[in-house]
């Protein structure tokens, strides 16, 4: 699946629900869901500066495919359900298809809407990271 095909299922996941406090639900479901990260990566230099939560960014570059794979966790459940998407979106995707998303499913299921400005800072923290390590990995290739 493309990236917008991912983000599309999605939208339409969010979609289904009326009341937020369903979405909610959902986005923690989504969330423990997410694969624990290993205690090697729960270390200083890969958590997230600008996150309110803590959240671990482990990435790792695939030279045979030329892909980028992300594992991530957090301390918070909501948080946890918004580094699945992010990761369900972007992990195993080329550098330049990560820094060429327009995570546009975002705004759609009414995230900047419905996050406490800390929790969109902190989204906006996970998604530089996300890009900044697939430009290093862009540049390394």
């Amino acid at each position: 699946m493309t990236v917008n095909e991912v983000q599309e299922d999605i939208i339409a996941s969010f979609a289904e629900l009326e009341d937020w406090m369903d979405k909610y639900q959902l986005l923690i479901d989504m969330g423990n869901d997410l694969k624990p990260l290993d205690e090697q990566y729960k270390k200083p230099q890969y958590l997230i500066e600008g996150c309110q939560s803590r959240v671990w960014l482990y990435a790792r570059f695939d030279r045979e495919s030329g892909r980028v794979f992300y594992e991530a966790e957090s301390d918070t459940v909501i948080v946890k359900g918004l580094v699945f998407l992010l990761l369900k979106v972007l992990s195993g995707r080329t550098p330049d298809e990560i820094l060429g998303a327009d995570l546009f499913f975002i705004e759609q299921i009414g995230l900047k809407e419905h996050l406490s400005p800390t929790r969109s800072n902190g989204l906006l923290s996970m998604v530089r990271q996300i890009r900044s390590y697939a430009q290093v990995f862009k540049l390394k290739a």
